[in-house]
């Protein structure tokens, strides 16, 4: 039997998703470890993550697989039309979910105690969605563009998906962002960043 043929598209996919599935469970650490010492979360990070999810998952990972990936599966495997609608669904409504998420992380910077549960009940709500999402693409999506894309699909895809450079998997920052990863990297527990496991 011959190998699987190798895609660049799915191997970033998955690159970025294992990166961000990283980086949102240890949101929900750092939240969790703070609670348990009684002393607020480093807010700042939080922030910077949610900035980081707001800047490269949501208008670039995002964008690409609705815009392109998603078309051409729909196209070859029309049975997975209501899973890839849900999927656009999602995807459309990202953004507002961060700013939302944003906007109740800093309720409770501003406001204290009384905002600390509705604050971790709702990032536990945001993770465990985004990894639910993740998980339908990698399990139906990704299966099926591997088995029914033809090699002119692979070849657009190919291109445009290995010119997402996520500081997260590996590629280094651009000045622009070098100060917000630099803060991910050094306070978020490993294996995301620098900071001490939780």
């Amino acid at each position: 039997m011959l190998p699987a043929m190798r895609h660049a598209t799915l191997e970033v996919i998955r690159d970025e998703h294992q990166a961000l599935a990283a980086m949102l469970r240890s949101m929900v650490l750092l939240l969790t470890h703070a609670h348990h010492e009684g002393r607020p979360p480093p807010f700042d990070v939080l922030r910077a993550m949610l900035f980081y999810v707001d800047e490269f998952p949501e208008r670039l990972h995002h964008r690409k697989e609705s815009e392109l990936l998603f078309p051409k599966v729909r196209e070859r495997c029309p049975g997975l039309g209501p899973v890839i609608d849900r999927l656009d669904r999602e995807h459309a409504a990202g953004e507002l979910m961060v700013r939302d998420l944003a906007h109740t992380l800093l309720a409770y910077e501003v406001l204290g105690e009384s905002r600390r549960e509705a604050c971790e009940q709702a990032v536990r709500r945001y993770v465990t969605r985004y990894l639910d999402h993740m998980g339908v693409e990698e399990e139906q999506i990704l299966p099926a563009a591997r088995k029914h894309l033809t090699a002119a699909d692979w070849t657009e895809l190919d291109a445009a998906f290995s010119a997402n450079r996520d500081p997260l998997t590996g590629f280094e920052p651009g000045d622009e962002y070098r100060p917000l990863f630099d803060k991910i990297l050094a306070t978020t527990p490993a294996p995301v960043g620098l900071g001490p496991a939780r």
